[in-house]
């Protein structure tokens, strides 16, 4: 659909118990007319199309260092469906389970009114599922597979949160312990992967925190352009590998 430069269009708006959330498509006149689609929880912005590296590479760079021939995977938070979107593009992902607590975002992508739903949904990979990511990711009685409890994933990417320590949900802020990331790790394979995305350069008392509970951990800056101030903006990718 063409759409003028002056066009702003409110795709969808909903109450939910974390706020009114909001998906709106736009064309960025400062950019020469590029559609942007933009996610809002009340006033705070979530997600923007514009910026999708990190949530890409966080995909790319944690599945990069994963052995063995085809992969279960578990991607917390939707988003736009960059991230999955990534995941899928790896030949050896099997599965991919996408958890995401705000059942309106699951919702955009089945309707396909944002740019990934088709590819998403239409891929037998995937599967989009409606549920709090943090209570299944630390709940010692529950597996991600809630139809097998005792299957494993071999990578488990998460981008919900703004940091570590700025929580979209202040109740989110219990998963960032030494307890419940040991719960998260009895869900996951020898030798997998947990991911997580972050908006704040690398936080040297986090990763102090994933060394204490997984066997080796490391942060990649994720630098790219950014067109409003015409240089580079960054992201943080977390990197924590199980024991063997």
């Amino acid at each position: 659909m063409a759409i003028n430069m002056l066009d702003f269009e409110e795709l969808d708006y909903q109450k939910t118990p974390l706020g009114e959330i909001s998906l709106r498509r736009r064309a960025e006149p400062r950019l020469e007319g590029t559609i942007i689609y933009e996610v809002k929880l009340g006033d705070e912005f979530l997600m923007s199309s514009l910026f999708p590296e990190a949530e890409i590479q966080l995909a790319n760079i944690g599945l990069g260092e994963l052995d063995g021939d085809s992969w279960d995977v578990v991607v917390g938070g939707l988003g736009l469906g960059y991230t999955a979107a990534a995941a899928l593009k790896h030949t050896r992902t099997q599965s991919l389970l996408v958890i995401d607590v705000m059942e309106a975002v699951i919702d955009w992508h089945q309707r396909n009114i944002v740019p990934l739903g088709k590819e998403l949904t239409s891929d037998p990979r995937c599967r989009l599922v409606h549920a709090d990511f943090f209570e299944v990711a630390s709940n010692s009685k529950m597996g991600f597979y809630l139809d097998s409890p005792e299957k494993l994933a071999h990578a488990v990417l998460l981008d919900i949160d703004h940091t570590p320590s700025h929580w979209l949900n202040p109740q989110n802020s219990t998963f960032y312990t030494a307890d419940t990331l040991r719960q998260m790790v009895n869900k996951i394979h020898p030798g997998g992967i947990f991911g997580l995305w972050s908006d704040a350069p690398p936080d040297t008392g986090f990763i102090e925190l994933l060394n204490s509970v997984f066997a080796s951990s490391e942060a990649h800056i994720i630098n790219f352009p950014n067109p409003y101030t015409r240089g580079e903006s960054s992201n943080t990718i977390y990197l924590a590998r199980t024991k063997k």
